[in-house]
This record gives structure tokens, C-alpha cells and sequence, in this order.
């Protein structure tokens, strides 16, 4: 029995500008987002072929993500990462699995961090 392997495809500190967040200001004067994005899927047709159509194109990943983070504003970083993995899921039938990291760069603490980050994980079901 020959054994599927995963390949994965990273899009790394991808930036946007977007208006997010709990306070008004935050939604109102935006901020800094970077966010990355780990994908696994069986690429052997794509290889064997050579071919972008049996690929999962990272393009069309990031145009995704770009929807998503310049669309409805949300509270919760959580809630961007969930809604990014929703969407990727839907959208790409042969993703597997992906891994996404939405950090907010200009969070609103009376402390001084380099940025505030949430990460989910999504898994397709077997089912």
C-alpha cells in the first residue's frame, strides 16, 4: 500500500491594515495585522502534472484571507483566525489541514509587547 503524503504550503507575515477589535477606536482608527498560514494537502497529482489546477493555490489563499480581514469587523483575533479557517476550508476541498496565526501588532495594553497573536488549527473530517 502506498502511503499519501502531505505537502505544505506557507504563506509567512502576510500585512494588512484593517479595523478590528473590542474598543470603538480600535474599529474606528484600524491597525496593523500580520497574519500566517499554514496549509497540508495531497499535492502528488499537482506534482506528477505539473499542474496549478490540481494545486492548491496560495493566491487564492491569500486573496481568502484578504476578504476576510478587510470585511466584517470582529472583537477577537480568535474569532478572525476561525472565520479565515472556515472560509479556506469551504473554499478548497483538497486542503487537509491548515494552521492560522493572526496577530494584532498594535494592541491596546497599557504594556509594551510586540504583538498579540492567536492560532487555530483545522483539520478536514474523514467522515
Amino acid at each position: 500500500m502506498k502511503e499519501a503524503s502531505l505537502t505544505r504550503i506557507t504563506i509567512n507575515s502576510a500585512q494588512f491594515y484593517a479595523y478590528h477589535g473590542v474598543s470603538a477606536e480600535e474599529r474606528i482608527l484600524g491597525g496593523k495585522y500580520e497574519i500566517d498560514l499554514d496549509m497540508y494537502y495531497d499535492a502528488t497529482k499537482a506534482v506528477i502534472n505539473d499542474d496549478i489546477n490540481s494545486a492548491l493555490n496560495y493566491e487564492e489563499a491569500f486573496f481568502l484571507i484578504e476578504e476576510v480581514i478587510a470585511g466584517e469587523n470582529h472583537a477577537l483575533v480568535e474569532t478572525i483566525a476561525n472565520e479565515i479557517l472556515n472560509h479556506l476550508m469551504e473554499k478548497f476541498k483538497i486542503l487537509q489541514t491548515a494552521t492560522v496565526r493572526v496577530r494584532k501588532m498594535n494592541a491596546p495594553l497599557h504594556r509594551i509587547v510586540q504583538f498579540i497573536e492567536a492560532e487555530q488549527s483545522m483539520t478536514r473530517s474523514t467522515k
